[in-house]
């Protein structure tokens, strides 16, 4: 499935709302899954699927399987239905088009990034540390700071390099510690394109006292368009790119090739995330970036008025505008 999280217009401003895309459509999993309990004779169907499947998205991943259950329902059922709205007047389904669609998970709970894949690190860093081949390595973002497809970065007033790096976010959506890495595949409900934008001047700089990155980082993390869910995706041999277009218009590919093996494991990162500390669902886990996923990388930085489409094969096209401040 290709969860999503979506705004739409109401009386008293904008509502969220969680979707389930299907056949250029987005089907709104809470009305959605009301109007399945209401077929079926229940006597509150609203409130139950509120209940099962909130319209927000961490307290949806909190109900576990039973929420993914509920969306996987409203796919067997609402597109077969003559019915535009639910048993309490919620519409249904939405054209893309008509909604602002937002990041998968508006705000994380908390969010780790990691540098999974040794090209990256090795073409980013000249060498690659030995501490990188004993454990995931991390740092902790901004996760006020998310940024939804189609938004407009406002690059930072203290930057003047600016990067793109192309990752991969795993959300968790079971809480657990301890956990071992042969059952991580339990505790991810999915994944989403996660664009790490860097300032890499002001990167550099505070990392040079051995601590960070912080202001480098913390401006804008980009996710989206969904969250897929893992049995959907071959992500080692998905294909990637990076394009850029310009304030002109013209287009340029800065990257493109196979995501490829991490070095350490999804499994890895689970286990070393959760060692003695609890993960939430919600929680969002960085891949790093992909091997010449990033200008550093290649010798390209971004411009004022650049937009920066980042793409996997199976998660879709993350595209976002830059402007300086």
């Amino acid at each position: 499935m290709r969860l999503a999280t979506f705004a739409v217009e109401t009386a008293v401003g904008p509502v969220r709302r969680v979707g389930v895309a299907h056949d250029g459509e987005l089907l709104d999993v809470t009305a959605g899954y009301a109007h399945v309990l209401d077929r079926e004779g229940d006597a509150t169907p609203g409130a139950v699927a509120e209940t099962h499947a909130p319209p927000e998205m961490v307290p949806f991943l909190q109900r576990g399987t039973r929420a993914l259950e509920a969306a996987r329902a409203v796919v067997e059922t609402v597109p077969d239905s003559d019915a535009e709205t639910g048993p309490n007047g919620a519409t249904l389904r939405y054209d893309p088009e008509t909604v602002d669609l937002l990041a998968p998970v508006p705000r994380p709970n908390s969010l780790r990034d990691y540098m999974a894949f040794e090209e990256h690190v090795q073409n980013a860093m000249g060498e690659v540390p030995d501490v990188w081949y004993d454990i995931p390595v991390c740092y902790k973002g901004n996760a006020d700071e998310v940024v939804g497809p189609g938004e407009t970065v406002v690059w930072p007033a203290y930057s003047d390099l600016m990067d793109v790096e192309l990752e991969i976010g795993a959300v968790v959506g079971k809480r657990g510690r301890d956990i071992d890495a042969a059952d991580a595949e339990e505790y991810i409900a999915g994944f989403t394109l996660f664009n790490d934008f860097s300032a890499r001047d002001e990167q550099g700089r505070e990392m040079n006292g051995r601590l960070g990155p912080a202001k480098g980082k913390d401006f804008a993390n980009a996710f989206g368009p969904h969250l897929v869910t893992p049995e959907e995706l071959d992500l080692p041999n998905a294909s990637f790119a990076i394009e850029v277009t310009d304030a002109d218009g013209d287009t340029t590919v800065w990257s493109e090739g196979t995501v490829g093996e991490m070095g350490h494991s999804w499994g890895d990162i689970v286990a070393h995330a959760s060692d003695s500390e609890m993960l939430y669902p919600g929680d969002v886990l960085g891949s790093g970036t992909v091997g010449t996923g990033c200008g550093l990388e290649i010798g390209e930085f971004l411009q004022d008025g650049d937009t920066v489409a980042i793409s996997v094969e199976g998660l879709g096209t993350l595209e976002n505008h830059i402007v300086t401040a």
